[in-house]
């Protein structure tokens, strides 16, 4: 009889009521991170982390280098450029081309402090648009955060969870909140956090045809770009693209971030990508906001200056000489991050043996592709139940509850941090869990 495990209920309780978490259902990913770091502490028992989605991966050595000659050419005493140092923004305008098949010009290209700056300073420009549009849609599941940030902007938002409306079903979903008339922007993933569903060209083809009739600007999360492993989008100017509703709308914001792709969080480095059409325009109402009327210098002169006033010097550097060698074909993005996909089919097929199912499975009528996210059910408990029990085995994660989806069965499992060392150990504690449950 394993003597490690299950950790006493009584020892997790006195933790969760330690940290104010009354519920572990609605539990924010930095509490559930901070619980599971107690845990550990107690227990001095190593847990299987699958509750954050942070890189596993080491940075670029191509960004770190590039770095580290910008601060010792003197940048450190610099401002940098709030619209972004020129060589980022041709290289980003580039990468749009190569690797989206999309042509933006560079001055549309944006540096922000990574995605979630992206997401704040695109909400409060765009729902801001008009003065009885003020609404934000979520297609769901989604990055829990996002919504707090439209609370924190006292901004308006509406949502929904995908699972019942791929496809053509998507059509009709979206156009009975547009018809209310007060959406003003979309926002996913795509690939999707948590689910990892990657929208289809023909659900993708819908939102861009509903944001050109109701005047919707639709804000892409590209976080995990080109990590759907189904397909190879790694080859610069060559099919097959990174998916994009850019292909089928000029009303986009493209949110673009280092810290998955090239494994660059720590440097807090993104960018927003902007539709050369809708950059320039104008929207009389933003006056009331803004010392401009056009979109995308409301965007650059009042929302990113008032942030942040730009994003370090060597961070821009540092993207920019990793995005220069992607777009060059000298450093190959995809095929460094395809190790994510091998842990995911390896982890998946673990909790499949000891009688998980997995939740979001389908793109339609294809598989779901093995990435940086799935996830996880078991027969008979709800999503905090499940996760609590986990918790007693050593394995972490969070519920599906706090990201907007309807199954609240569910867990995201992300498999970032459970590298091929530590698959014994994840077997171990899933087989000790299920026979607990016979």
């Amino acid at each position: 009889m394993n003597k490690t495990f299950p950790i006493k209920q009584e020892v997790i309780d006195k933790i969760k009521q330690d940290l104010a978490i009354n519920t572990l259902a609605q539990a924010s990913i930095r509490q559930i991170v901070q619980l599971v770091n107690e845990l550990q502490n107690y227990s001095n028992i190593k847990f299987i982390r699958t509750e954050m989605g942070v890189p596993g991966l080491p940075a670029s050595s191509l960004g770190v280098e590039a770095e580290i000659n910008a601060l010792k050419n003197g940048v450190a005493s610099v401002y940098p450029p709030i619209e972004g140092v020129a060589t980022l923004k041709q290289e980003l305008s580039r990468f749009a081309q190569l690797f989206l098949n999309i042509n933006i010009s560079p001055e549309v290209c944006l540096p922000t402090v990574g995605a979630m700056q992206a997401s704040i300073v695109g909400f409060i420009v765009a729902n801001r648009r008009y003065r009885d549009k003020d609404t934000t849609l979520f297609i769901d599941p989604g990055f829990p955060v996002q919504k707090r940030q439209l609370g924190i902007l006292g901004m308006k938002y509406k949502s929904f969870d995908i699972y019942d409306y791929r496809g053509d079903k998507l059509y009709d979903k979206l156009e009975s909140y547009l018809k209310e008339g007060n959406i003003s922007t979309f926002l996913y993933s795509n690939p999707n956090n948590p689910s990892w569903i990657c929208f289809t060209e023909k659900e993708l083809q819908i939102i861009g045809e509903l944001a050109d009739k109701y005047d919707v600007v639709v804000l892409e999360d590209l976080a995990y770009f080109g990590m759907d492993y189904r397909e190879n989008y790694g080859l610069p100017g060559r099919p097959p693209f990174q998916p994009t509703v850019a292909r089928y709308t000029d009303q986009y914001v493209l949110i673009f971030s280092g810290s998955k792709v090239f494994s660059y969080a720590g440097q807090r480095i993104g960018a927003l990508l902007i539709s050369d059409s809708l950059f320039h325009k104008s929207f009389p109402d933003l006056l009331d906001y803004f010392t401009t009327d056009k979109f995308g210098y409301a965007i650059l002169q009042d929302a990113i200056y008032a942030f942040s006033a730009g994003t370090a010097h060597s961070s821009q550097l540092g993207l920019a000489s990793m995005l220069k060698a992607a777009n060059d074909g000298a450093y190959d993005f995809i095929e460094k991050t395809r190790e994510y996909g091998k842990r995911s089919a390896a982890m998946k097929a673990l909790f499949l043996e000891n009688g998980f199912r997995i939740v979001y499975d389908k793109d339609e009528d294809r598989d779901l592709a093995d990435g940086f996210y799935f996830t996880i059910a078991y027969p008979g408990l709800s999503g905090e139940e499940l996760l609590g029990e986990l918790l007693r085995y050593g394995i972490s994660a969070i519920t599906l509850d706090t990201t907007g989806s309807s199954r609240t069965e569910g867990l995201r499992i992300c498999v970032s941090h459970t590298s091929s060392d530590r698959f014994n150990d994840l077997s171990e504690r899933l087989q000790l869990f299920s026979q607990s449950r016979k």
